[in-house]
């Protein structure tokens, strides 16, 4: 249940976050929004960091394979995407189309045991419920 509690809140953040980074780019511009995004969530790792268990930042040189340490440049991609298409398209259908495709990727990882993932066994019930939510953004986008 905690799990599912997390997931949720993880939404609503993304989700909050996405519309104040798009506003904060209406005044800065994209790349000093981006920076600062990236900047206050490096301090605010910090200051956790500094009350909570001190993890050796030593371990990172010891992280295999090496291309898993590119998550911050990742981040710098996504938060452009997201500041980008909830511009264009507006915050719920922006968030709609990353959520398809987040779930679209992340079972193809699973399928394919990608990363490191443990490979999953396609399940037609899975297909189905990807076809759904492609038909939900497709209703959703319907004028």
């Amino acid at each position: 249940m905690a799990g599912w509690i997390i997931a949720l809140i993880s939404g609503v953040l993304m989700s909050v976050q996405g519309v104040f980074n798009t506003e904060v780019t209406k005044t800065t511009g994209m790349w000093v929004s981006n920076g600062w995004v990236q900047f206050s969530a490096f301090l605010t790792c910090v200051a956790v960091w500094l009350f909570t268990g001190r993890d050796s930042i030593a371990a990172l040189t010891k992280v295999q394979p090496r291309f898993m340490l590119v998550g911050g440049v990742i981040g710098a991609g996504i938060t452009w995407t997201v500041i980008a298409s909830m511009k264009q398209l507006g915050p719920a259908r922006a968030v709609l189309l990353i959520v398809v495709s987040q779930i679209l990727a992340a079972y193809l990882i699973e399928l394919l045991g990608l990363f490191g993932v443990e490979q999953a066994q396609f399940e037609w019930r899975k297909a189905i419920g990807m076809a759904l939510a492609i038909a939900g953004v497709m209703i959703f986008q319907w004028k």
